[in-house]
């Protein structure tokens, strides 16, 4: 297998132009590429490994399956620290006000 470098072409999906479409490699980590721009809308963004997102129908499917697998665990019994009284404060008396001569 061959190294991929900078410029490189590789196939990605593009959220964009909602395909799969040729893609020049932007930026590089640990010599995977990270960014990628879309040859043909000129769009820069994260390389997907040619995955398109999830639709909208798969992401409610996902959350109702976990609300499901929530519902079935028992809640933690929460256990509340006792209440600290603060101490009382001094009452604090108005200064009599100076009469003028």
């Amino acid at each position: 297998m061959w190294e991929l470098r900078l410029g490189d072409e590789i196939d990605d999906y593009c959220v964009k132009c909602r395909r799969l479409t040729n893609h020049a490699i932007v930026s590089m980590v640990d010599a995977k590429a990270a960014k990628v721009r879309c040859r043909s809308c000129y769009a820069d963004h994260d390389f997907r490994n040619e995955q398109a997102p999830p639709s909208k129908k798969e992401l409610a499917k996902q959350k109702e399956l976990f609300n499901a697998v929530l519902a079935g665990i028992a809640p933690a019994e929460v256990v509340l620290p006792e209440p600290v009284e603060a101490p009382a404060e001094p009452e604090v008396k108005p200064k009599a006000k100076k009469k003028k001569a």
